[in-house]
């Protein structure tokens, strides 16, 4: 890799944990813990057609599945969710974003969708850098002459 390459890399993970940073104190301001808004921001930007089970949520979120309910619990105290068991599985429990919760979601992710508007090119002139960046070819004077055998050359 090129220290081209290795600038690139770090600037994208700089810009990606400024930008998650940012998250997290919108998130506290609006007085939710990161990972409250992040399973809120789960149950509703979950692909049509996926129920919010805690298995699912665990797997968007990045968590284990023990992980994943202290949160809801949480959540579900302050009345920002709900839980139900499945109809045709009694084992599954389904999450449900309540109105107060709506609300709260709603106000944070109007926040970072605006921030990403006005501030998001950083992070995506740090993507490109890194997609748009090809490896230079060696320079002929520096290629690696072919490997030998006890200091012989092999061709013959």
């Amino acid at each position: 890799m090129s220290g081209n390459e290795y600038r690139a890399l770090a600037e994208l993970r700089y810009r990606i944990r400024q930008f998650l940073r940012e998250a997290d104190a919108v998130a506290r301001a609006a007085g939710l813990e990161p990972q409250q808004y992040l399973m809120l921001l789960a149950i509703r930007g979950l692909p049509r057609g996926d129920e919010a089970t805690i298995r699912t949520l665990a797997h968007r979120v990045v968590l284990k599945h023990h992980s994943t309910v202290e949160p809801i619990d949480r959540l579900e105290r302050r009345g920002y969710v709900c839980r139900r068991r499945g109809r045709d599985d009694r084992r599954l429990v389904m999450v449900s974003l309540l109105p107060r919760g709506q609300r709260v979601l709603e106000t944070v992710a109007k926040h970072r969708i605006s921030e990403l508007r006005s501030n998001g090119r950083q992070l995506v002139h740090a993507i490109k850098q890194l997609l748009e960046h090809r490896r230079q070819p060696r320079d002929d004077n520096r290629q690696r002459k072919s490997p030998t055998r006890r200091g012989r050359d092999r061709s013959g």
